[in-house]
This record gives C-alpha cells, sequence and structure tokens, in this order.
C-alpha cells in the first residue's frame, strides 16, 4: 500500500491565545508562569501573543504548569451550526406551536429551543417541569404568559424570564397575534 505524501505546511499554528486563556483560567500571572517553568515574562508574553513559538521541550513544561494537554493547543473547536429555520423539528407538547431544536443534539451543557406559538396556542393544561436546573424563557415577538405554581407572568417583546427547570410551569399565547420564544434549559434536558 503506497502512503500519500504530506508535504509540511509553513502556515504557523496560532496557539498563543489558547495558552492565555489557560493561564488566566487558572488565575496565575505571567509573573507566576514564568516563575513556575524557568522560561521568562517577555517570552511567555510573545508566545501569548504568537510572536514566537516555543520548543517541544518548553511546550511540554507550559502545558504541565497550565495544567492543559499539548493536543489541545491544536485541536480544531467543536462547532455546531444551525441556520434560521434549520433546527430539526421536536415536540415537547402543547397546541398551536412549532419548536425547533437550535442546539445540537449531542450538546449536553444546554439547549437552545425557537417555539412559534399561534395566536391562543397554549402548553399543557396541566402544570408540567422540565428535566434541567434553570429554564430560561425569551420573548423575540409578541406575548405570552408563562403560568407556574403560585405565579402568572405577563412577558412582552425583549422580556427574559428565568426560573428553575424543576418548577411545574405552562404558558399561553393570549393573542391574536403569533408569537416567537426562545427556551433555553440548563443543562440540557435529559431525554
Amino acid at each position: 500500500m503506497k502512503a500519500l505524501p504530506v508535504e509540511p505546511s509553513n502556515v504557523p499554528v496560532a496557539i498563543g491565545s489558547r495558552i492565555r486563556a489557560a493561564r488566566q483560567a487558572q488565575r496565575l500571572t505571567i509573573e507566576q508562569v514564568a516563575d513556575a517553568t524557568g522560561l521568562t515574562k517577555g517570552f511567555l508574553s510573545r508566545v501569548e501573543r504568537d510572536l514566537t513559538s516555543p520548543s517541544v521541550a518548553s511546550l511540554v513544561t507550559l502545558c504541565q504548569v497550565l495544567s492543559v494537554s499539548v493536543g489541545d493547543l491544536f485541536a480544531a473547536p467543536e462547532t455546531h451550526l444551525t441556520r434560521r429555520d434549520d433546527g430539526p423539528r421536536i415536540s415537547l407538547g402543547g397546541q398551536g406551536i412549532v419548536e425547533r431544536l437550535l442546539t445540537a443534539r449531542s450538546e449536553r451543557r444546554l439547549q437552545i429551543l425557537q417555539a412559534t406559538i399561534e395566536p391562543r396556542g397554549r402548553g399543557e393544561n396541566e402544570l408540567y417541569a422540565v428535566d434541567c436546573d434553570v429554564d430560561v424563557l425569551h420573548v423575540v415577538k409578541g406575548r405570552i404568559k408563562l403560568i407556574l405554581t403560585n405565579e402568572e407572568y405577563d412577558l412582552e417583546e425583549g422580556d427574559t424570564l428565568s426560573f428553575p427547570g424543576r418548577e411545574p410551569h405552562t404558558w399561553v399565547n393570549p393573542t391574536d397575534e403569533t408569537v416567537e420564544v426562545l427556551w433555553v434549559l440548563v443543562p440540557a434536558a435529559s431525554r
């Protein structure tokens, strides 16, 4: 089997901002990292600004001090793009509602749902809860009423309400206009 030739690239790999972010996440100053690694503050500053590249030995030492793996510095960030109206349709119940998942199905840290609610559309007749820590409702367009166990909120365009995800609730579009909302669930609701 013939190996494919791989030509080396002279394009510099920008890892400085990731090194800086790792240092700042550890709440370390450049001086503290310099003391721990034996590298100079000036050299570390140039590395963080991608003005110079560290040797393999320096990079390994730096990563050990910052508690990051060398591979993480070079890994492409995991991204997910959902274009408007391209999110998969889902149904969490209710009447007169079209819901779309805007985050990746595999995303577990949070979940964003876009909902278009027809005039007089409503959630479940009985209060229900979602299995997440925080439930956030943001009104993009129109008006909606959110009903909790002991309170009701009339929300208008631009309003955002956060409440415990496991708090029983339901909602209703009390108007003759279509409503658009975003639901943000943190972490993503279990399935």
